[in-house]
């Protein structure tokens, strides 16, 4: 028992010779916000690398390079067009959660003054199974608009065929 006693006296002595400071909440905050942040790229990057496993891509992207460090938006199409992926980044982006989008096609985001022109040129590059980049004006859930460069290329398996299209995404001024 004086063991115990003479341990607490010198935790005692000592912590009370130190000068000890505490973080301040809202750094508890900034933590807390950019932790998110990593533990959604992380859960995306692992639900692309699931589906190029489903999908059998034949080529390895540079997922985590793209999502994490560049911080694109990625958007994963069927061969049909059809949205079977959105990063969660994406509701920051345009307002849709990646559930909301699912099913549909991307040319959701299109409106009134979407240039054709544009939509014509990745259209035909699509058709064509060609990577394509453009920069187009889309719509956010809220109606409002925003230039959006993307960047987009075919995904084939490792039978040649076309299983997917990808799409890196980003507002810019």
């Amino acid at each position: 028992m004086d063991e115990i006693k003479n341990y607490d006296a010198a935790a005692h002595k000592f912590y009370n010779s130190q000068v000890i400071s505490s973080l301040p909440l809202i750094s508890w905050d900034f933590h807390a916000t950019h932790f998110q942040k990593v533990c959604k790229d992380h859960a995306d990057v692992f639900q692309l690398k699931k589906l190029a496993q489903i999908n059998k891509w034949s080529t390895p992207l540079e997922l985590d390079d793209k999502l994490i460090q560049e911080d694109y938006v990625i958007v994963v199409t069927d061969s049909h067009l059809k949205i079977v992926h959105a990063t969660q980044n994406i509701l920051e982006m345009n307002g849709y959660m990646p559930k909301e989008i699912i099913g549909k096609k991307p040319k959701m985001f299109q409106g009134k003054d979407t240039c054709m022109q544009t939509s014509e040129e990745i259209r035909l590059a699509v058709r064509q199974r060609k990577p394509f980049e453009a920069v187009v004006l889309n719509y956010r859930k809220n109606g409002s608009s925003y230039k959006c460069w993307i960047k987009g290329e075919p995904i084939y398996n490792i039978y040649g065929e076309v299983v997917n299209f990808i799409a890196y995404e980003k507002e810019v001024a």
